[in-house]
């Protein structure tokens, strides 16, 4: 009976949908395991060979675990919102969701031909509105949640509005905005409901804020680094600007410690792990303030303290009095630009109370040195404000609310010198900068500015401004993602400004240049160039001076970049120190002298939640005087509009500004048409929709329950599958969908909503399968200059056909012009005088491979008349042996590379079975490897082959004797190998082992059932059509799905017999098989008596025998 793998694999098919085989209970009292893919976005193309790897192995392994007695949850669905489908509409007017419908049906087929062993009853899509409705309601969650920073997790934004209304929110500790405005409880009772709202807007965890974003005019939305390939649109190839515009962000940078701390205890490939490390950047440091260089002095009026007097300080902060301490108990909790510090030496004085930031100093009234206390600190651009200690201790929050009025409305300072009164109202920019080597700030020598930094426009000089703005028109032609890969281009523009050292009071150039980023750190660097080589190239590109500041180092040829062991040199107080010791005095000085602080720093951003796209989640927000306001849970979905066209309004409103009923009746709580915002209870509904990886930031735990229209999932069933055991991805969702899917998680912990805060226990990036593409080699002709007429040098291109020349006749493109131009000539195409005024040169283009076959022929009027290739149908061919041979290229496997593989057709040829082994067998599942369609029939041929084992000719035929040991040995050798390789995701391996197995078992004339009933099920997870089809041969009813794994019996390879080499002198002469069994004295007897011995002996008597049971037979003499 011949293997028919077209029959066989549409029945075992149709058999596991209709049984639904492979559905997985939340009850089960089987111990679970839980497999997840990446769910693919069904792109119009469908599958080719490369996108079902990862599909294959995580496959292997949930049937692998079937067998070994767990319940599996292995789902699949779709990332159905994307792009492709949005343009798609653009282009044709038909509606995203009919074209993802149709992509959907197609790619369903591809995968159920493979043979995947997916729980289809949990299927979900992110853009059926009965998915969307709860990532509308994760939103609204995080909306209405803050990230408290003294528990360390998220709470309820109620809580917060509680600690308002008792005591304001300078005892807050939260994740916020940087301008946070301290008030009391007296003052936020006081406060309008707008403003309340707009100051719980800068707690919230999502929020709306003015954000740099990649716009791409072209395509009328904001596209996410990864969709930006040199500067221009990846579909399209549109143009991408940066620009700020008013977006949902979410508060990730609220979890950056706890994303990073939770990578120590997931097992993920390392490489994925130090993706996201970098990504997130924890750096440890100081934030240094620059002041910008105005109409003043080169000079500097601080003023140094001894040790003695640092020391003496330190004792007093520890001793407050009464008044003091309670007043210090408001103050200490005000964050970022309102930090106070306690006990501060402003000059030579010490003060009680001073916040560096605003400029305001606290002090209590009534000491000796008062007047000149004020003169000093209003000449340093202080305001002072003073109370008695009994205020403090009558009615501390009113003297709160005081400090809180002088910190918002600041006066005017006028300094007073002895010759002059100076108004300080005008303008003193400052540049804040983080660095992680706040040891080296005497070695700065220029600042760095983000060309977006805002700084930028107000700081240039005239005579740079021209310089300025065609550098930054350049760079936003550039994405981040491209600027930060980009360490080779040396690039900047000065901006005429100058920033003053806080130090030495020396003036530092400022320049701006696109590797610094406006959304990393604070968009500004101060550069070290003798410590940091990137500044090093900057310095010596422009010509600024790169002092050096190391001792004994010479930074003559490049930067020093070490640490350990470094002595800082021309440093000032710093000189002679040590690495660490200057790092801990550099930002003890910062804070004394009252322009930086130590701060560990993340250079993890606020994601960016908004698109300007049609085809995307809702949000489920409408706007009350212009403020965003929640619908009720109860109300979702909030469902897509129809609009009559996809893209932006012609005011520039995404495309649901086109939406005529996209407004909300507060009242009846439902979406209304748009013509009845002019009553008082309906309000505009949000234009923006959420990003792609909105839905899959959460789709693994909505598998868990995906038919639940009551909630998110219960909590029975989140308990009962926690987390995914394993899950197979692409190395690509690094820093995107896994990162935001951690943070996703970690939130839905916090708010008890799942059981675990991290998704996926075990993950493995898969490698890609590469596309072997074929090439063909056009001569392109050029004109020389001046050597012909206009008309003339038509009138000779005109005469030129396209000419392809064949692989391997030529070695150099001086060859291929040369063979070109004599076909030329020979052909009458051209005169063989006009031949050193044209220049040849050499074009390799893509071939379709399915024109190919497996000898690198091409098939040349297929070529001629293939879609793509119009102007090519009366193209000449220069030939090698009568056939037109193409080059060879691995690629990714890619549309644009005609290199695509379709699995149709290899299910169709080969089978799907043959697929999968052959996938596996490419190599190791987390390398990349290229397809060759050729290689695929040695597997087909093993498939054969162990088919064969079960028949005799055309009957099936399995005997019930006995194994033999030799057969049992090849069986438990097999279950052995096959389980770690499984185990240990080695799956390569396995497919070598079955053939070696399906070889021996041939060789043995093996029938036995008890041999072959185990070789069907290890067989069965790499190719489970044919497992299943013998599985049922075999006179079972149950799927083999249902069967236990063989069990390895380790006895079965223990050898009962030896094969020694028998040696003469150290010399092998011959083998002899002996029971291991017998003592050194039998062994010797047998071998002395064996013929061959006596043959090479001739007559001789050994001097000596050795013998190593079990190994070797040495006869000396």
């Amino acid at each position: 009976m011949q293997y028919n793998h077209l029959d066989i694999e549409k029945k075992w098919q149709k058999f596991w949908a209709e049984n639904q085989t492979f559905k997985a209970s939340n009850e089960s009292e089987k111990p679970k395991y839980y497999v997840l893919d990446m769910f693919p976005y069904p792109s119009g193309a469908g599958l080719h060979v490369g996108h079902p790897l990862g599909y294959i192995a995580s496959d292997i392994y949930a049937r692998y675990k079937r067998h070994k007695g767990f319940n599996v949850l292995h789902p699949q669905g779709y990332d159905s919102f994307g792009l492709p489908a949005e343009q798609y509409a653009i282009q044709t007017g038909q509606h995203p969701a009919k074209t993802t419908e149709e992509n959907i049906t197609t790619y369903r087929r591809q995968l159920d031909q493979i043979g995947f062993s997916f729980d289809w009853s949990r299927e979900v899509r992110t853009s059926n509105p009965e998915y969307y409705k709860w990532t509308q309601w994760i939103f609204i969650q995080l909306f209405n949640s803050w990230y408290n920073k003294d528990a360390d997790k998220a709470e309820d934004v109620s809580t917060l509005v509680k600690i308002f209304k008792k005591s304001g929110n300078t005892s807050v500790n939260a994740v916020c905005d940087e301008e946070i405005i301290s008030f009391s409880a007296d003052e936020w009772n006081a406060f309008s409901t707008k403003e309340q709202e707009e100051i719980l807007l800068q707690y919230r965890l999502t929020f709306l804020s003015d954000t740099e974003v990649n716009w791409c005019p072209g395509l009328g939305t904001v596209l996410a680094n990864d969709e930006i390939v040199n500067g221009v649109s990846e579909r399209g190839s549109h143009p991408v600007v940066r620009k700020k515009m008013t977006q949902w962000s979410m508060r990730i940078s609220a979890y950056a410690q706890r994303l990073l701390d939770g990578l120590e205890k997931i097992d993920w490939p390392q490489p994925l792990k130090d993706s996201q490390t970098n990504w997130i950047g924890r750096s440890q440091g100081a934030m240094v303030t620059f002041k910008v260089a105005g109409d003043f002095e080169n000079t500097t009026s601080e003023v140094k303290l001894s040790y003695k007097e640092l020391e003496a300080l330190k004792e007093l902060r520890q001793n407050l009095s009464k008044a003091e301490s309670t007043l210090w108990d408001e103050l200490k909790n005000k964050k970022g630009a309102a930090k106070f510090r306690k006990k501060y030496t402003i000059g030579a004085f010490l003060v009680d109370y001073v916040c560096l930031a605003k400029n305001i100093i606290v002090e209590f009234s009534d000491k000796e040195d008062e007047a000149a206390r004020t003169t000093y600190f209003t000449n340093e651009g202080f305001n002072v404000v003073r109370f008695t200690n009994e205020e403090v201790l009558e009615n501390v929050l009113q003297v709160v609310s005081k400090i809180n009025s002088a910190i918002q409305f600041p006066k005017a300072i006028e300094k007073v010198t002895e010759k002059q009164v100076v108004s300080t109202a005008q303008n003193q920019y400052k540049i804040d900068v983080f660095t992680t080597r706040p040891d080296t700030i005497y070695g700065v020598s220029f600042m760095t500015l983000a060309p977006e930094h805002e700084l930028v426009s107000k700081i240039t000089t005239d005579a740079q401004k021209a310089d300025i703005e065609n550098y930054i028109t350049a760079t936003a032609k550039r994405s981040e993602r491209d600027r930060m890969a980009d360490v080779k281009t040396i690039s900047g523009a000065f901006t005429g400004a100058y920033a003053i050292h806080p130090f030495s009071g020396k003036k530092v150039q400022i320049w701006i240049g696109d590797y610094v980023l406006a959304n990393y750190g604070t968009g500004a660097v101060m550069a070290v160039p003798c410590g940091d080589q990137r500044d090093y190239d900057f310095a010596k590109h422009f010509d600024i001076s790169i002092p050096n500041i190391f001792e004994d180092i010479d930074i003559s040829q490049e930067a020093h970049t070490g640490k350990d062991g470094t002595k800082i040199a021309n440093s000032d107080f710093l000189s002679g120190l040590k690495y660490k010791k200057a790092l801990k005095l550099s930002i003890f000085e910062m804070e004394k002298r009252g322009f930086g602080y130590g701060k560990i720093n993340y250079r993890l951003r606020d994601a960016v939640f908004s698109r300007q796209r049609y085809w995307g989640e809702p949000f489920p927000v409408y706007y009350k005087d212009g403020m965003p306001q929640m619908i009720d849970a109860k109300h979702l979905p909030i469902v897509l509009p129809e609009v009559e066209k996809y893209l932006p309004t012609e005011d520039g409103k995404p495309p649901l500004g086109n939406a005529t009923e996209w407004a909300w009746d507060s009242r009846g709580k439902k979406v209304v048409s748009n013509e009845k915002l002019k009553n008082k209870t309906v309000y505009p509904l949000e234009l923006n929709t959420m990003p792609g990886w909105a839905g899959s930031s959460w789709y693994f735990n909505r598998y868990m329950d995906a038919t639940n229209s009551g909630e998110f999932a219960s909590k029975e069933s989140l308990d009962y599958w926690k987390e995914v055991d394993l899950y197979i991805g692409g190395s690509e969702h690094a820093t995107g969908h896994l990162l935001y899917a951690r943070f996703w998680q970690k939130f839905l912990f916090d708010k008890g909503i799942v059981p675990v805060d991290e998704f996926a226990k075990k993950l493995i990036n898969q490698g890609m399968i590469l596309g072997t593409s074929a090439f063909v080699y056009r001569a392109t002709p050029f004109i020389k200059s001046d050597c012909f007429t206009a008309h003339a040098s038509e009138e000779i291109m005109n005469k030129i056909p396209a000419v392809f020349v064949s692989k391997n006749l030529f070695n150099s493109d001086d060859e291929f012009e040369t063979i070109v131009k004599n076909h030329l000539i020979d052909n009458d195409f051209l005169n063989a005088n006009d031949a050193d005024s044209i220049m040849i040169v050499k074009t390799a283009l893509h071939a379709d491979v399915s024109l190919v076959n497996s000898s690198d022929e091409l098939a040349i009027e297929a070529f001629k008349s293939h879609s793509l290739n119009a102007d090519y149908k009366n193209a000449t061919f220069i030939l090698e042996d009568g056939v037109y041979k193409v080059g060879r290229e691995v690629e990714k496997m890619s549309k644009s590379k005609y290199n695509v593989v379709n699995p149709d057709a290899i299910c169709s040829a080969y089978g799907a079975d043959a697929l999968r082994l052959f996938e596996m067998f490419l190599g190791p599942l987390e390398q990349a490897k290229p397809w060759s369609t050729s290689g695929i029939s040695g597997v087909s041929s093993f498939l054969k082959k162990l088919w064969k084992l079960y028949f005799n000719e055309e009957t099936f035929k399995v005997s019930k004797e006995a194994a033999t040991k030799d057969e049992l040995k090849v069986l438990h050798k097999t279950i052995k190998k096959v389980e770690e390789d499984i185990e240990n995701f080695s799956f390569n391996t396995s497919v070598s082992t079955f053939m070696i197995a399906v070889n021996e078992l041939t060789a043995l004339k093996c029938n036995k059932r008890s041999i072959l009933e185990p070789l069907a099920i290890l067989v069965s997870p790499y190719a489970p059509h044919i497992a299943e089809e013998l599985w049922s041969l075999l006179g079972n009813k149950e799927s083999i799905s249902t069967a236990d794994f063989p069990i390895f019996d380790a006895k079965n390879l223990v050898e009962s017999a030896k094969n020694y080499p028998i040696s003469f002198n150290g010399k092998m002469r011959f083998t002899l098989e002996l029971s291991l069994d017998l003592s050194k004295e039998e062994i010797e007897k047998a071998v002395l008596e064996n013929e061959k011995t006596i043959a090479q002996l001739e007559g001789r008597t050994p001097k000596k025998v050795i013998i190593v049971p079990g190994k070797i037979v040495n006869i000396v003499g």
